[in-house]
């Protein structure tokens, strides 16, 4: 039997962070070239300077190799890295000069304008509802659209959304409600239950 894809992803993930740990320079290599293009798609979420971000995930990589043997396992490397570069993108905003909180919340810098080609919505049929989707969506508070964007386009579990955004797993799940409940106020019934069911499909 084929074992599904993010299965796999994860394994080999698990695999190469070990070879990382050790010191296989080859691991490092096929991390930064698996994960650097997720990376730099949700940093700029965070801040429009491209520059700024690829700065902010090279050093992360590089400090991660520094800092190699002193490293733990972990459960999900690309939710591990997508929470050490939010991070870092905080203590780098905070060197700009940008006005933050002593956490970095999505509340004050999450930007995202959701396409209708990174939706799981794409069949010709339903192209007019889809616009009227990602129209409906760019009008959640921002940590709500963290919290859509990790879990239905990113595909990852409250858990590891939870270990990215420093938060615990209620709280992934309350946001997840509030923007269901915000989006059911505002949206046609129809149009809800369509879009209930597509994203969670």
């Amino acid at each position: 039997m084929k074992m599904p894809k993010d299965i796999l992803e994860k394994i080999n993930d698990t695999e190469l962070w070990e070879r990382f740990r050790r010191g296989d320079e080859g691991a490092l290599e096929q991390l930064m070239r698996m994960h650097f293009r997720k990376l730099f798609h949700y940093g700029t979420k965070f801040s429009k300077d491209g520059a700024f971000v690829k700065d902010c995930i090279q050093d992360l990589f590089l400090d991660l190799w520094n800092r190699r043997q002193f490293l733990s396992e972990v459960q999900t490397v690309k939710a591990y890295l997508m929470a050490a570069l939010r991070r870092r993108l905080h203590r780098g905003m905070t060197k700009k000069g940008y006005f933050v909180t002593e956490e970095i919340t999505s509340e004050v810098f999450f930007e995202v304008e959701f396409s209708v080609e990174d939706s799981l919505i794409q069949e010709e049929t339903t192209q007019l509802l889809a616009h009227e989707i990602k129209n409906y969506l760019e009008q959640l508070p921002k940590r709500q659209k963290e919290v859509i964007y990790l879990r239905f386009f990113e595909g990852l579990t409250r858990e590891e959304i939870a270990e990215i955004m420093g938060i615990n797993s209620q709280s992934v799940s309350n946001l997840l409600q509030s923007a269901f409940k915000h989006l059911k106020e505002n949206w046609k019934t129809e149009l809800f239950l369509f879009v209930l069911l597509s994203i969670m499909h």
